[in-house]
């Protein structure tokens, strides 16, 4: 609820309701038209074992607000449900939407058997972090660089990294609180400019800084970052590392990263 307005989650069938869903992801993105996922390609999802979910105004159920959509992968003869989009238009963020259609698609996907859900975030996006790993408990196992082509050129386009973020959909939901600052600082800002990636660190729990807002920042300093946490980020999630919560402080943020005794998955990464 927002503003005092409720909202209801549900499976969206028909294809002119999907079309409706291509103007949320415009406003939740301000995408062109060319990154518009359309809904031709929302309609055979749903047809062949996808999940397609909106978010609708109690008062208003004909015009969505928020989507998410996911189907099923396979490799390697493992099933599971990757989740492609989440999407929530700026006015009903902080609504508990996005919440709510994560835990639709789980509840769907359990359904269908699978017991995995996956899905990938910007890196420099926090916001998105809180709410795949403290609110809804998942984990990122892996970093990829260059994981979309967003501009007209790989020389003058901003760098799409993502990180891999698995979910157990067999563990109980419960959100975790925000954690404190405990643990070794790997990456570590000044002034809005990251300092080198320190990449010798062995604790059990790391941190590694994210600016809390990264688009007001000249294009040059969000490159740094971007840089600096690929680094960062993607060394220790290769050694058996998870990026398992976000931590706050006043305007800082810092990824905090847990040893695990795993070895790291081998989840699909971009094309040499």
């Amino acid at each position: 609820m927002t503003g005092g307005r409720a909202f209801v989650v549900r499976d969206v069938t028909g294809p002119w309701a999907m079309r409706a869903l291509e103007a949320v992801q415009v406003g939740a993105w301000g995408y062109p038209d060319r990154e518009v996922l359309p809904a031709t390609m929302l309609r055979i999802g749903a047809h062949t074992g996808g999940v397609v979910l909106g978010a609708y105004p109690q008062d208003d159920p004909e015009t969505p607000f928020g989507l998410a959509y996911g189907f099923p992968a396979l490799r390697g003869g493992e099933v599971w449900h990757h989740s492609h989009l989440l999407a929530v238009l700026p006015g009903w963020r902080g609504s508990g939407a996005a919440v709510a259609l994560k835990l639709a698609q789980r509840e769907r996907v359990l359904a269908q058997g699978l017991t995995r859900m996956t899905w990938t975030f910007d890196p420099l996006v926090p916001r998105n972090a809180r709410l795949n790993l403290g609110k809804l408990g998942a984990r990122a196992v892996s970093y990829h660089p260059d994981w979309y082509a967003l501009g007209e050129a790989p020389e003058t386009a901003f760098p799409a990294d993502r990180l891999m973020v698995e979910w157990d959909l067999t563990l109980p939901h419960a959100e975790r609180p925000s954690p404190g600052l405990e643990g070794e600082v790997v990456l570590e800002g000044k002034a809005d400019v990251p300092g080198p990636a320190r990449l010798e660190a062995a604790s059990p729990r790391l941190l590694a800084e994210v600016p809390l807002y990264a688009e007001p920042l000249s294009d040059d300093v969000r490159l740094a970052w971007r840089l600096a946490l690929r680094a960062a980020l993607g060394t220790y999630l290769g050694r058996g590392y998870a990026v398992t919560d976000l931590a706050r402080e006043e305007d800082r943020a810092f990824y905090v990263l847990t040893q695990e005794n795993r070895a790291p998955r081998r989840m699909p990464g971009p094309k040499r």
